[in-house]
């Protein structure tokens, strides 16, 4: 199991873009809290806090503290702004100890593949039923020495003890290739190209 972030949540009292954006003037972020039949709870989080906890890792659950009361909480949707990058939104789902939950876990690929080789990295991410309180970080599949035309799916990632694999078992996760080199152009065609233009016919 692994440890929490405890961050204090402000219960939010105004709504509407206008108060959203006052609320990200101050540095404060606008979430939502909701999962288990519960009343959906508006609260706001300290922006900055939050980056922190999740930084290099959107599926971190967190101890999320409104009106002392403590809750588990796992990210669902993380709205930045497209441009200055900036935390939007969160909606954060409330999680028990010992419940699984389905997430979305990177892929990552380690090692090196054969001399000569070209690595096609087919699927960024693995979608996996796991216990919430041990989401791993990333997925990691070794392509130490694998040769031309090695092919590995989905069910060939090592998950951790108790997860599930939910992405279907036929999707490609890499397929390793030689690459294919530019074909030189005909001989005839260089000459060709190469030959000077013919002198246009004058007229009589």
């Amino acid at each position: 199991m692994v440890d929490t972030v405890r961050i204090v949540g402000t219960k939010r009292t105004e709504f509407g873009k206008g108060a959203a954006r006052r609320a990200r003037a101050t540095g404060q972020v606008p979430a939502v809290l909701y999962g288990h039949h519960s009343e959906v709870q508006h609260f706001t989080l300290p922006a900055l806090e939050f980056a922190r906890a999740v930084k290099g890792d959107a599926n971190r659950v967190l101890t999320i503290e409104l009106d002392g009361d403590e809750h588990l909480a796992l990210p669902r949707a993380i709205v930045r702004h497209p441009i200055k990058d900036y935390f939007q939104h969160v909606d954060l789902l409330i999680v028990k100890r010992g419940e699984k939950v389905v997430v979305d876990v990177p892929v990552h690929l380690v090692g090196e593949a054969a001399p000569g080789t070209l690595v096609l990295h087919e699927t960024m991410q693995l979608s996996i039923e796991v216990d919430a309180l041990s989401i791993p970080e990333r997925l990691e599949v070794s392509i130490d020495g694998l040769e031309a035309g090695t092919v590995v799916h989905a069910p060939a990632v090592v998950l951790p003890d108790g997860a599930t694999l939910v992405t279907d078992s036929e999707t490609v996760i890499l397929a390793v290739q030689t690459p294919v080199a530019e074909e030189e152009p005909a001989a005839e065609e260089t000459a060709a190209a190469a030959a000077p233009a013919a002198p246009a016919a004058e007229e009589a």
